[in-house]
């Protein structure tokens, strides 16, 4: 696990790019301590992910640039045009910092 940033660098309800050994991971915060990580890129088109509406209730993601939603704990999308899933990654909070794992699966 890598460090990712600090708690405090991604406020509740929203996300934040990171580079993750040479990965760029969107970091979202689902408040009460709860945070995700997905690829930082749209699956449909290229957009980060990181630059769209967090959805804490529904626990999602909007893409910027075509609307698409995903689901933060599986990838999946669950609004159109996506239909592939963005890689997730497990979080775990130590301190006051973010680790990341990123794999290539």
């Amino acid at each position: 696990m890598t460090v990712a940033c600090r708690v405090g660098d991604v406020p509740e309800g929203t996300a934040r790019r990171c580079i993750v050994d040479g990965r760029e991971v969107a970091v979202v915060n689902l408040g009460g301590g709860a945070f995700r990580a997905v690829d930082a890129i749209c699956s449909h088109a290229h957009a980060y992910l990181d630059e769209g509406t967090v959805d804490v209730e529904a626990g999602t993601v909007e893409c910027p640039k075509h609307g698409s939603t995903f689901d933060l704990t599986t990838g999946r999308p669950r609004v159109l045009p996506a239909t592939a899933p963005v890689q997730v990654f497990p979080v775990t909070v130590r301190d006051d910092e973010l680790h990341i794992e990123v794999s290539d699966d």
